[in-house]
């Protein structure tokens, strides 16, 4: 997913193949964009495919040249809030019970709803489905200690992160998303210290203190949506409280592409959706045939909600309406 990148469809004119940005290539909103759209049977032929990141889709709400964006964002989105403030018309559609069902069963999302208090202009609440972010961290550069220390400055320091989603990095929603995952054996003594039970399998590190570097990458995601500036603050942070590192927050394609870069040993660090996280272990997916070894669970970061809007003059009111 491209944490903060928004799947948009574009319904112009009412007819025709309508034009659908499904987020860049090797983001988590790619692959999730599919089974949504599959879910209320719009094929592959039945739009023509942008891989658009945020900005650029954002735009075309504003604009009134796309009529509908799916964003997996934190909640509130701030995006959502600055399209509201900009257009004044902002609609957030629900998925249908069947859509939601097939979606639990083709991916690791769950039913969420949305509180119609989140925003000012929602009138009743909304449902959608759910994911957590997660901090993964490479076992072959990221020591004990070190993951240690991340996983602490995580909790403890979080109330200096002035990003909204940084409140969710509490100490009882720290392992969510994590089940099924290896967890980092730094990660996991610390929260076995706080009173946690942790039930993970403990990965191998190859990473030792007397190796460890320097200077230290964490994959984040496009500079539009919710990991870019999270991240870097996070990365703020490390820096100020753990002697001996120096953590560069990278914009990239988010999820797949930063577990895809811990693999290959060009990123230390990695934001991304638990799902493609589990896809990642299990040589699934995008990794089918080409498992990920060397990446571990450090921590929760926040709940990924899918949001979809629209505008009050497209007349839409779900995705049956642009079929």
């Amino acid at each position: 997913m491209l944490l903060g990148a928004l799947l948009v469809l574009s319904a112009c004119g009412g007819g025709g193949t309508k034009n659908i940005a499904i987020g860049p290539p090797a983001s988590e909103t790619n692959n999730l964009s599919k089974i949504i759209l599959d879910a209320y049977g719009i094929g592959e032929g039945d739009y023509k495919a942008f891989q658009e990141g945020f900005g650029a889709a954002a735009d075309g709400v504003q604009d009134g040249n796309i009529d509908i964006s799916i964003g997996i964002l934190g909640l509130p989105a701030a995006s959502i809030e600055s399209l509201q403030a900009s257009a004044g018309d902002v609609k957030m559609l629900s998925l249908s019970d069947e859509a939601i069902k097939k979606i639990e069963e083709e991916s690791g999302y769950q039913r969420f709803t949305i509180p119609k208090e989140s925003y000012d202009f929602l009138s009743e609440d909304v449902e959608t489905v759910t994911a957590y972010a997660i901090l993964m961290g490479n076992t072959d550069t990221i020591d004990e200690e070190l993951g240690y220390e991340l996983a602490k400055s995580m909790i403890e320091n979080a109330s200096e992160n002035t990003h909204a989603q940084a409140k969710q990095m509490i100490l009882e929603n720290a392992l969510n998303g994590a089940e099924g995952l290896l967890i980092h054996p730094g990660a996991k003594k610390y929260y076995e210290e706080q009173g946690l039970t942790v039930n993970n399998e403990v990965a191998e590190l190859s990473a030792t203190k007397g190796d460890r570097k320097s200077e230290l990458t964490l994959g984040t995601g496009s500079q539009g949506g919710t990991y870019y500036p999270l991240g870097g603050e996070m990365a703020n942070l490390w820096n100020k409280y753990i002697d001996g590192i120096n953590v560069t927050n990278m914009e990239t394609g988010a999820s797949v592409e930063n577990l895809s870069s811990i693999s290959q040993g060009q990123m230390d660090l990695g934001m991304t959706v638990h799902v493609p996280a589990l896809n990642a272990l299990n040589g699934k997916a995008d990794f089918e045939g080409n498992p990920v070894k060397n990446a571990a669970f450090i921590g929760h970061i926040y709940p990924e909600v899918v949001q979809i809007v629209t505008r009050e003059k497209t007349k839409i009111n779900t995705f049956d309406d642009v079929k």
